[in-house]
């Protein structure tokens, strides 16, 4: 940990801010050379005045920092600075990188990543449809980066680990303040299976003005940005803006036309943002990553088919007229005709088979897309 003291020291000098930081380092190659130059060489850097450079060579290291090292180490987590092999290449070339991470769990191979963002009040249709599309993403080796809100955020990191891929966490808080704190076990679960990283301090409380600083390493650190159920207002299209002014690719999962939920998503496809029904039509976007894959989402919508031959006639003619979006039970019974007792009966095997869900209100879904 005694390598990392100059990188804390300097990122907590007054006046040095993320972006003179990666002028620094890109100048002098690392932290303890800055706090070893001469003042003239430190002036010429651009954003350097005297009274700054005064600051940095007479830079007293704070029992506080040694402290905070310390509980790093006690706590098993690890710290990756901007000149590490591990640290996201991709976030390097955002104006204002980190200049280190804190991390539970690995980065490694965690370069081809895309991340998924939008509503913490998601609706069933977005939730699967994001769960769907994380884990066909990851047979593709696509590393799913979130937030790990609740809502779509979690979601993302529940659909990636599903698929048996790597998803990246990032917080709003210090990496000791799980947030929320529903989410402590797929915390854990996303450390084995990847990483959950913050550049906050640890014991930095979840308070409203982080988040919008970490959702620019959401988008710095991944190849594109996928958003999912925003409103017109939602923090998720702040994560979609950074994309694009980090020259990122934006997409957008399209709603109901019905839902206010889906009103930010929409107005990102009029804006340009690329329209996803599938994992193919990301991946079509990012052809320079995946030019050399299979096409797994195929064989999904093969299985799909098998899993339709495989329902009995009623149970099929069912299934036809359900949705991803929910239809209560009386608007079934009028669309189907079928006595409601037996209509209940057959949703009642179709959930049993997966096929299906239940939402309160006598409400039903269907889980997977159709062929």
């Amino acid at each position: 940990m005694e390598h990392l003291l100059p990188w804390f020291c300097l990122k907590h000098v007054p006046g040095i801010g993320n972006h003179l930081f990666k002028r620094l380092i890109e100048r002098f190659g690392s932290p303890q050379r800055v706090f070893q130059i001469t003042p003239q060489e430190l002036l010429a850097v651009e954003g350097i005045s005297k009274h700054l450079a005064a600051a940095i060579l007479n830079f007293k290291t704070p029992r506080w920092i040694q402290a905070e090292l310390d509980r790093v180490h006690q706590k098993g987590y690890s710290v990756v600075t901007l000149t590490d092999g591990s640290y996201p290449s991709l976030l390097r070339e955002i104006p204002d990188p980190p200049p280190f991470l804190y991390v539970c769990g690995s980065l490694a191979g965690t370069d081809k990543n895309v991340a998924v963002v939008g509503s913490r009040n998601a609706t069933e249709y977005g939730l699967s449809a994001t769960q769907n599309l994380c884990a066909d993403l990851t047979a593709f080796d696509i590393t799913i980066v979130s937030g790990m809100a609740l809502g779509i955020d979690t979601a993302a990191h529940q659909g990636a680990l599903a698929g048996g891929g790597k998803t990246v966490a990032v917080l709003g808080s210090g990496l000791n303040i799980i947030y929320p704190a529903d989410n402590r076990r797929l915390f854990e679960r996303i450390s084995e299976q990847g990483a959950v990283i913050s550049e906050f301090a640890l014991g930095t409380k979840p308070e409203a003005h982080n988040f919008p600083i970490r959702n620019r390493i959401i988008s710095g650190m991944s190849m594109g940005t996928i958003v999912v159920e925003a409103t017109r207002k939602s923090g998720s299209l702040i994560t979609a803006r950074l994309a694009a002014e980090q020259n990122r690719e934006v997409f957008a999962v399209p709603g109901s036309i019905h839902s206010f939920k889906s009103t930010g998503t929409h107005t990102l496809i009029k804006q340009g943002a690329k329209l996803v029904e599938n994992a193919q039509d990301v991946l079509e976007e990012l052809t320079a990553f995946t030019a050399h894959v299979t096409r797994p989402a195929e064989s999904s919508n093969r299985q799909t088919a098998e899993r339709l031959a495989s329902l009995a006639p009623d149970e099929l003619e069912l299934y036809k007229i359900l949705s991803p979006y929910p239809q209560h039970i009386d608007t079934i019974v009028r669309k189907t005709n079928i006595e409601p007792g037996k209509l209940l009966s057959l949703l009642l095997q179709l959930e049993l088979k997966g096929m299906v869900q239940q939402l309160p209100g006598k409400l039903f879904v269907i889980l997977e897309p159709k062929p």
